[in-house]
């Protein structure tokens, strides 16, 4: 295969929701630069695309697939992405080391949620985007339609390069305003028949074939003038300002397509790689020093590792970009993300699961080796005296969690490497082996996100797994102040074991004045502080214990047994067993026996003293509550409003926002559990929501009587 220079590389992103055709997509277009010479489809689940087993259990695509096409002396490097939402970090991954998205809409059901959902993605990591209207030939298809939504959601940069003239059932032709051609296919698509555009559509196609110019010249001084000048461009004139365009996102160019029946896609493919920007034409990537890294082949090699797979019969893939310098088959590159040598002693281009080897890959390029030592998902690998670090891929924070653990508890250990492993292939699952709720929580982008890890790990890895629901991670805190003692005493011959401690707490807040004195019932208590320990805790909120002995009741050697035996207690609340918080301990007095006080005496009275004082303090529980916010249709707003009130949500407003509705409420992680799959029923797929952690706020009275009885019914069960 030819050694491709940076200069003649394009790198591009297949995207869209669920069901626009994208997989069916990648088929013609490797079908038509030769590199299959029959298209599969996904119902006989022989698609260079989902390749993997659980996509063709499940007829939709898990993972991204990259695929090459050598067309017109060029090579596109194409990574078809997942369009389900739940799998939103395959496209992120591929925006990020590719340069344009091409974006599909399906022309029977318009811009989708999702598409919109790319669409910011594209912007915000500032890619150029190419549309393609596809299922032209579908008995819904309304292309004017489509085309009046994407104007109204993206703007005016949305310029149509072709239009069907019989969008529908029959579709077969259309007219390219670029080269003002109408293009013609037979009932098998293909290669089409290139003819001048008739009469009745001459009017129609000049003034979009103006609209373009305007679009293209827009984009260049000297193309403006020579408009402006002659009131025309040639075809490489506009493809110049066309290109300029895309670059710098001020046109969004539109074309159609029938991927099902290969029409107009060898068309788009000429687009692809006469027009499209190369590597070169693109902003440089930055290192983590914040250094611009040009893809310069003669420069220092560098390569950025951005997935990892386990496929079938051939074990661990790591895909590439080379983001500098030449790699060749069998360098010698430092891990520098983790401080290892690895030989890559083949490389390839890739096309599905099929693996071609190349001697040479230049920067810029895509590209696959087999079976490293030491790499994963995001790691660095530098030739000798090059020190660059990558780290520019940012996923969403994930909106769906469950607990698993194992059928049979033996396997624990096991099923840790799979997730680990599992992780590595897919960043946005997350594993979370939690201390505090003594579960394993996974963490992923919603139910079929997680269903499909369950499906790979029963069926792959043979191991049977449950998924439960995850235990809420409450806190305990205080909303008085509140006085106790504990008298340890404990004689069984020998030294014995006392402690006593006397202490009040209170709900402690930042910025708080010291402590000067206290009245419970008549009797009044006056503090002298000694000392003040302030301990932010792991999980959030403070412990402050202040010292106010006096008259050397308590020897000072004791006081950190005592603030251990709090912290036990903070660790483990006395309400729910969750963790407290936001609490000011004064340690007052107490006594002490010359012989038979220890540190463990000390520790045990603090716990008990402090747990008394806790439950007379008023204690409350806090739940965590979430900013969330969702993207709906008007016409399911109603719907979707009511479904979040009825899980104690606070809407705290409404905007309108690219022809959906966004609204924005807080909402407790308790009622968020099945919210993925209770929003797609009600809207029928077509919403989207995030969500990120606001803060702690108190339950509601009978929400804490629920937790407490629940609570004090499972310590007596065991």
């Amino acid at each position: 295969m030819k050694v491709y220079q940076t200069n003649e590389i394009k790198n591009i992103s297949l995207l869209g929701s669920k069901g626009s055709g994208k997989t069916t997509l990648a088929e013609a277009m490797l079908y038509e630069c030769g590199v299959i010479k029959r298209r599969g489809t996904i119902d006989a689940k022989n698609t260079v695309s989902d390749y993997f087993p659980v996509e063709k259990e499940y007829g939709y695509s898990v993972f991204s697939t990259i695929f090459y096409a050598e067309f017109g002396g060029k090579k596109l490097n194409v990574i078809d992405c997942p369009g389900a939402d739940d799998f939103v970090g395959s496209a992120i991954t591929a925006l990020n080391v590719t340069d344009t998205g091409v974006i599909l809409v399906n022309s029977q059901y318009g811009v989708e949620v999702g598409t919109q959902n790319i669409f910011r993605t594209c912007t915000s990591l500032k890619k150029p985007v190419i549309f393609a209207v596809n299922h032209l030939d579908g008995e819904k298809a309304d292309y004017d339609n489509v085309l009046e939504q994407m104007r109204e959601i993206f703007g005016k940069k949305v310029v149509p390069v072709q239009y069907p003239l019989n969008a529908g059932a029959g579709f077969n032709s259309m007219i390219d305003v670029l080269v003002m051609k109408k293009y013609t296919w037979g009932p098998e698509g293909g290669t089409p028949t290139i003819e001048d555009i008739p009469a009745d559509e001459m009017d129609k196609a000049e003034e979009l074939h103006q609209q373009l110019v305007e679009a293209a010249a827009e984009n260049d001084e000297e193309l403006m003038e020579k408009f402006f000048d002659q009131g025309h461009l040639s075809e490489d004139e506009m493809r110049t300002g066309i290109r300029k365009g895309l670059a710098d996102r001020s046109i969004y160019p539109v074309f159609c397509v029938s991927a099902l029946k290969d029409m107009g896609v060898r068309r788009m493919m000429e687009f692809l790689g006469n027009v499209v920007p190369f590597v070169e034409d693109m902003p440089a990537p930055k290192n983590t020093a914040g250094e611009e890294v040009k893809p310069d082949s003669n420069g220092p090699l560098s390569v950025f590792v951005f997935k990892t797979t386990v496929e079938p019969h051939i074990g661990e893939v790591s895909y590439f970009k080379v983001m500098s310098g030449t790699l060749s088959a069998g360098a010698d590159l430092d891990n520098v993300s983790r401080g290892s040598k690895e030989r890559l002693a083949q490389i390839y281009c890739v096309c599905g699961q099929i693996k071609t080897p190349v001697d040479k890959l230049c920067a810029g390029d895509i590209g696959a080796t087999v079976k490293l030592k030491d790499v994963r998902t995001g790691n660095t690998l530098d030739a000798k005296g090059c020190d660059y670090v990558f780290d520019f891929i940012k996923y969403p924070a994930p909106k769906y969690q469950r607990a698993i653990r194992p059928v049979t508890e033996s396997d624990a250990e096991k099923l840790s490497a799979i997730l680990t492993r599992m992780h590595e292939e897919d960043p946005t699952w997350e594993i979370e082996m939690s201390k505090e709720l003594k579960q394993t929580i996974l963490s992923g982008q919603g139910e079929f996100h997680l269903r499909t890890l369950k499906w790979r790990v029963e069926n792959n890895d043979k191991l049977p797994i449950v998924f439960e629901e995850p235990k809420i991670p409450y806190r305990e805190t205080i909303t008085k102040a509140s006085r106790a003692d504990y008298r340890h005493k404990k004689q069984s011959g020998g030294a014995g074991q006392f402690g006593e401690v006397h202490l009040i707490i209170e709900p402690y807040t930042e910025g708080m004045p010291a402590p000067t004195s206290y009245k419970f019932g008549n009797q009044e208590y006056v503090m002298k502080v000694r000392d003040t320990q302030e301990m932010p805790l792991e999980w959030g909120g403070k412990l402050v214990v202040c010292d106010c002995i006096v008259g050397g009741a308590i020897d000072s050697r004791f006081i950190p047994a005592i603030v251990k035996g709090l912290m036990d207690r903070m660790e483990q609340g006395p309400l729910t067993g969750s963790y407290a918080r936001d609490v000011r301990v004064c340690i007052y007095d107490g006594k002490m026996h010359p012989v038979d006080s220890n540190e463990i005496s000390f520790r045990l009275a603090g716990r008990n003293a402090f747990s008394e004082a806790f439950r007379n303090a008023n204690p409350k529980i806090l739940e965590p509550v979430y900013d969330v916010d969702v993207m709906v249709p008007a016409d399911v707003m109603g719907d979707v409003m009511s479904d979040l009130q009825g899980r104690r949500a606070i809407i705290m407003g409404m905007t309108s926002e690219n022809g959906f509705e966004k609204i924005s409420a807080k909402v407790p992680l308790k009622e968020m559990s099945s919210y993925s799959t209770a929003l797609s029923s009600i809207t029928g797929g077509r919403s989207s929501f995030s969500m990120k952690f606001s803060g702690y706020e108190l339950v509601p009275t009978d929400v804490q009587e629920k937790l407490l009885k629940e609570y004090a019914e499972k310590n007596a069960d065991e």
